[in-house]
């Protein structure tokens, strides 16, 4: 029995000093995904300024996003766009767009038209440090009158290299979606 106590002893001491090795100075820090419960765009044009918000203060759960959009768009317009990204579920609220300004080269946002939305031209109007798009500031033309869904993605990690994402074709551009809002807009 008192071999088996001093064997317990030593094996409990051995764990404990081996999991204090050096090594564990090594370690990187992990780095967990932003939590983006608000995207907020503010478009400007024509003498007018139209705002639309996705709040989704449950990502994970059963309860569908809030979307509002303060109005229509005028035709034949040109309008720059500007996001920002909040998580609202501490306080007070965190503004992701910092973050995602600070690691530019691992974000990109791309933008969706449906069919029945008039809206072309679509140009990213910042970029990471090696040049490639990010997508917090844009810009788009409007055309004729017309109804139908603006989308907003943003995907961490993607492909910057990959044919066509430059351009803002997501189909290669691979990574993670962080966040995928879509808007109903009207062009009057």
């Amino acid at each position: 029995m008192k071999n088996l106590k001093l064997t317990s002893l030593l094996f409990i001491t051995t764990l404990f000093l081996t999991s204090c090795s050096s090594d564990d100075d090594n370690i990187e820090p992990i780095l967990e995904e932003e939590v983006i419960t608000t995207l907020q765009v503010t478009l400007v044009g024509g003498g007018s300024t139209i705002t639309m918000e996705y709040k989704d203060l449950d990502p994970e759960g059963p309860t569908d996003p809030v979307v509002t959009v303060s109005g229509p768009l005028m035709a034949g317009t040109v309008y720059t766009g500007s996001l920002t990204l909040l998580n609202e579920l501490v306080n007070p609220a965190e503004n992701i767009t910092e973050e995602i300004l600070e690691e530019a080269e691992e974000h990109q946002f791309f933008y969706q038209v449906s069919n029945t939305l008039n809206i072309t031209n679509i140009t990213y109007e910042d970029s990471d440090s090696n040049g490639n798009p990010l997508g917090l500031s844009f810009s788009f033309e409007t055309g004729a009158a017309s109804a139908g869904d603006f989308t907003i993605i943003l995907r961490h990690e993607p492909n910057k290299e990959a044919e066509g994402v430059s351009n803002g074709d997501i189909t290669n551009a691979d990574g993670e979606t962080d966040i995928s809002a879509g808007f109903p807009l009207t062009i009057q």
